[in-house]
């Protein structure tokens, strides 16, 4: 018989919300038949299976069969390793309705009401106090004691549920109906406020896929109309308004206009962008209407590739969340022993009442569900995880995000990663002539060369407002320079040694000689045979990079550039920078030097974005990816920075340790609560109803706790001010 082909097949679960949720549901789909692995995302409400059976609506009924609520089913025929971009989106998408209309809400209000009626039925009609408790407990018990069945027949006999309804059962047997009630009414509460607690932290990157607006205004044909976003092909041209939201990743054909980049970015400010810029989903357009060719489809714009990233990422557990996994499975039946031992030793072995001492030991139940403790780590990743791709920091797991922090050096490499990428004119010599006439001619010279130094020239030209006159005869001399006629002169703009065969430049030669010392690229212009200036180019530092390089350096992070430039310009830079240089390498050399620095005791970071830098990115403990690199270096990567910036390296760490610290406050605010309520417990102090507060409540506070982590981290300003 043909053995059937394993799927990936994601769903989404209402009501997922906690890691016991998420314990139930992976141990009850491990069990079925054809199942191979399952991964349960807390944050993002999903459920990854991979399946090989022959029906895979089990899928369905198994999840449905504990309790939850399967709201969208992704079916693909894709291997194992591949998930539909449709399915992708489903989960990332929504599709939750508001919290006070879920069947818990409810379910809730119901018990509540309950509880008060008994209240009052009590107060009226003294005698039918127990039997009114015992009706309101049964309206919350009687669901959560069928979701404790389901899920120990799955797998999981040490629920929260199962544990409160062991401590509800055994507080009527002993006379407590009334506070059986109130702990089921206030577990009720809890699990309410952790599923709103949780909808909030998986809304802050669902928000994200509603930065982009459902239609574009499509140019076909000479003609404009309305059509869906999401059916915009490649190559399709669209017109922007001003005002308007962007549709979809392109690339400006006409117009210019700031650009509005702080939804995605957290840039304050706008970008003036002009023709052939690159253009970002969901960002805003200021105050010219735009024409721009699509580059990416809706599945993959740069939101819909940052809710991918981040989804997988939340997939992923950190060493620390699966440490915590690990030792929950202990922890909960040992709790239980200990709850026996309360209940059963003293009252047999020493002094005290049976009923008194049950009692403790059922409020010990209570006390030890390990929620607060497993959901510590992975809701505060998630938060992380969002916030950071709020602002273009993309981190491919809770893994990454813990190592981040103990990187003690940082290796970049130059062109694209710490430089813009392109030159720019950096310096205009005069030899005799005016500045606006140097940029003339030579721009006169370049008009139509797609050469990276030509574009530089015509980009001074663009921005000095100077325009280039028609050039005649124009031609270019292999490795020499390009020539031709302006204004009826003769124009000659290339190098200085070519520059020297046709007129004497020995008095120009040393100026030459120092902009050529500072990595620079010199053309020298003549005009009718005489020299008449130079103009000075190179790649330089992305605005941010001395001040990213700083905070690095700050929180005690060494750098080095890796470059494969030449020796002399990869000085020059890292001298302006203030970092150690390795130039002229090969990708081999950069993945040795790397390996290198690991032997020797570093946590490694490497910052790069071309398919050179996939080799080394691989070696590093950490790779990233700056913004606009080739497919190959986000794919090696451990982490993006999508929009370029150098400072965010150094965010991602502050990201990293502001993370670690907040799962430290969590982990102590779980076992804490704990701790106290047990020592209270046994002492007599506190019962039943405080003790569901230890779990609970806890669970609640760290769910909180975790999501300050989605507040935007401090500014530079707010550095420089603290």
């Amino acid at each position: 018989m043909k053995k059937a082909t394993a799927v990936k097949t994601r769903l989404r679960v209402a009501g997922m919300d906690c890691a016991s949720c998420a314990m139930k549901i992976e141990n009850a789909l491990q069990r079925l038949d054809g199942v191979s692995s399952v991964n349960v995302s807390v944050p993002t409400g999903t459920v990854t299976v991979d399946y090989a059976g022959p029906d895979r609506d089990l899928l369905r009924q198994r999840v449905e069969g504990l309790g939850y609520k399967v709201i969208d089913l992704g079916r693909g025929a894709e291997p194992s390793g591949s998930i539909p971009a449709a399915d992708n989106q489903a989960a990332a998408g929504g599709g939750e309705m508001a919290w006070w209309r879920t069947g818990k809400a409810l379910l809730t209000a119901a018990s509540g009401m309950a509880f008060a009626s008994a209240y009052v039925s009590g107060q009226l009609f003294p005698q039918t106090e127990r039997w009114a408790f015992l009706v309101a407990l049964l309206v919350g018990l009687v669901p959560i004691a069928r979701r404790a069945v389901g899920a120990a027949l799955t797998g999981t006999p040490f629920s929260i549920e199962m544990l409160m309804s062991i401590a509800a059962i055994g507080a009527v047997f002993i006379g407590a109906a009334e506070e059986a009630a109130a702990v089921v009414f206030l577990f009720m509460i809890g699990e309410l406020l952790e599923g709103v607690a949780a909808g909030k932290a998986r809304a802050s990157i669902q928000d994200l896929t509603r930065l982009v607006p459902k239609t574009a205004r499509l140019e076909e044909d000479g003609q404009v109309r309305e059509v869906q976003a999401e059916a915009l092909a490649v190559g399709s041209v669209i017109l922007i308004r001003p005002g308007d939201r962007i549709s979809a990743d392109g690339v400006i054909v006409s117009g210019e206009s700031a650009i509005d980049e702080a939804p995605v970015t957290g840039e304050s400010t706008p970008v003036r962008k002009g023709p052939d810029a690159r253009l970002f989903a969901g960002t805003i357009n200021g105050d010219s209407l735009l024409r721009m060719r699509v580059t990416a489809a809706a599945a993959d714009n740069t939101i819909a590739r940052i809710v991918r990233l981040v989804e997988e990422a939340q997939e992923s557990k950190a060493p620390t969340e699966r440490f915590i996994d690990r030792f929950s499975r202990y922890y909960t039946p040992a709790v239980v022993a200990v709850a026996v031992l309360v209940a059963v030793v003293p009252p047999a072995l020493f002094t005290g009442g049976w009923s008194d001492w049950i009692y403790k030991g059922l409020a010990v139940l209570l006390i030890g569900c390990p929620c607060a403790l497993v959901i510590s780590t992975p809701a505060a990743i998630a938060a992380s995880l969002s916030a950071g791709a709020r602002r273009g920091l993309l981190l491919k797991g809770g893994a990454v995000l813990e190592r981040f922090g103990k990187v003690t050096l940082a290796c970049f490499d130059k062109t694209g990663t710490l430089t813009v990428g392109k030159p720019q004119v950096t310096d205009i010599l005069t030899f005799g002539t005016a500045e606006t006439d140097i940029i003339r001619f030579a721009a006169a010279l370049e008009t139509g060369s797609s050469h990276p130094l030509a574009n530089a020239i015509l980009a001074r030209a663009s921005a000095d407002k100077v325009t280039p006159p028609a050039a005649t005869d124009a031609a270019a001399i292999g490795g020499k320079g390009v020539t031709g006629l302006v204004e009826g002169r003769k124009v000659f703009l290339g190098s200085a040694q070519a520059a020297s065969e046709i007129a004497p430049l020995q008095v120009h030669l040393e100026r030459i000689a120092e902009l050529n010392d500072q990595g620079k690229t010199v053309s020298v212009l003549l005009i009718d045979g005489k020299p008449a200036g130079a103009i000075a180019m190179r790649d330089e530092p992305r605005p941010d990079a001395a001040s990213g390089l700083a905070r690095l350096a700050d929180a005690g992070i060494r750098t080095v550039m890796l470059t494969g430039d030449n020796r002399r310009t990869a000085t020059a830079i890292g001298r302006q920078l203030g970092m150690d240089v390795e130039a002229e390498l090969l990708p081999q050399d950069k993945q040795r030097i790397v390996a290198r620095f690991r032997r020797d005791g570093f946590t490694v970071a490497k910052i790069g974005d071309g398919i050179n830098d996939a080799p080394a990115l691989a070696e590093a403990d950490v790779g990233i990816a700056m913004g606009g690199g080739t497919d190959v270096a986000l794919e090696t990567a451990d982490a993006a920075v999508l929009y370029g910036r150098v400072s965010d390296v150094a965010a991602m760490v502050e990201l990293s340790k502001r993370t670690m610290a907040n799962i430290k406050q969590n982990i102590a605010v779980a076992l804490g609560l704990k701790a106290v309520f047990l020592v209270t417990t046994v002492a007599g102090v506190t019962g039943l109803w405080p003790a569901i507060l230890a779990d609970t409540g806890a669970t609640v506070l760290v769910t909180l706790n975790a999501l300050r982590l989605l507040g935007s981290p401090p500014s530079d300003e707010d550095r420089a001010a603290g």
